[in-house]
């Protein structure tokens, strides 16, 4: 060392160089530890690591540095995606209660849809019943209603059936006892009944009880119908009664009106019959009545 320090061209000690050279080398340590730390920081090797320096005992001037190349920017740090966490393990008694919840759930819509589908076919067949009850009434209603008509027509029908066969016995009877009673009227004109004496309930057909024989009034007629001759024909029901006088001998002497027919022409012609009838025939007994009621008739 101390022949280093006699020679030469050894440079000159520079007053404190050796104070700046330490820091330097002093800086470059802690860069390198630095580096180092940064570098294996992540490292599970935690051996001890040795260093050695070389201090000269006489200050002496270094070497330029070789110069390095920085380090690469350190990766940046990856975080480790935290694992998920294990689903916990699914109680099966929850699982059956969820199962059976679901179960009741559709059992339960089952119910409602079959619910909904029996009232929709109750209200269906609802309807369908009363237009069926519907109809029957109408068609019942309107067979009664033609029941009904029909009996009313035949009541109707009887009715006036049964009118018809009153009205017809009415007038059957009616024109039976005024056919009878013109027979009475005729028989009691025949038979000089409207001038006889006898009471209401005389049996006779003389004008007397001592009068006229029962077949007189027929010999009357027999003489004055052959000069009932009139130019017309005149109805059947004109009744004119002629009170006729005659003589003893039969002679008429007179004919007058004793009730009119209502027929004034007809009631001419009446007494015209009589009047040429001019003799009354005798009776049985020879006689003839002084008067005498004949009833003519347009049949006569």
């Amino acid at each position: 060392m101390t022949a280093l320090h006699a020679l030469p061209w050894r440079p000159q000690h520079t007053p404190g160089m050796g104070r700046g050279v330490g820091l330097a080398l002093a800086a470059h340590v802690l860069l390198l530890v630095a580096l180092k730390y940064g570098v294996d920081w992540r490292t599970s090797n935690h051996e001890p690591a040795f260093e050695a320096e070389l201090w000269s005992a006489v200050p002496q001037a270094a070497a330029p540095r070789a110069v390095e190349p920085p380090p690469p920017p350190p990766e940046p740090e990856v975080k480790a995606q935290p694992a998920p966490a294990p689903a916990p393990a699914e109680d099966p008694s929850v699982a059956q209660r969820e199962a059976d919840i679901r179960l009741e759930r559709d059992r339960q819509r089952q119910e409602r849809e079959k619910e909904r589908e029996r009232l929709a076919q109750e209200r269906a067949d609802k309807a369908k019943a009363d237009k069926l009850k519907a109809e029957k009434l109408k068609a019942e209603k309107r067979r009664a209603d033609d029941a009904k008509l029909a009996k009313d027509k035949a009541d109707k029908l009887e009715k006036d059936r049964l009118d018809k066969v009153r009205n017809a016995q009415r007038d059957q009877q009616l024109a039976d006892a005024k056919r009878e009673q013109l027979r009475q009227d005729q028989l009691r004109r025949i038979q000089g009944l409207a001038g006889a004496s006898g009471g209401p309930q005389a049996t006779g057909t003389a004008l007397q009880s001592s009068g006229p024989s029962a077949s007189y009034a027929g010999r009357v007629m027999a003489r004055v119908r052959p000069n009932i001759r009139p130019t017309k024909d005149y109805p059947r029901e004109l009744v004119t009664d002629v009170l006729v006088r005659s003589a003893p001998d039969g002679a008429i002497l007179s004919a007058t009106i004793k009730r009119s027919s209502g027929n004034a022409e007809w009631d001419e012609w009446a007494i015209r019959a009589v009047l040429a009838t001019a003799t009354l025939p005798r009776d049985t007994d020879g006689t003839v009545p002084k008067e005498l009621v004949i009833g003519i008739r347009p049949t006569d």
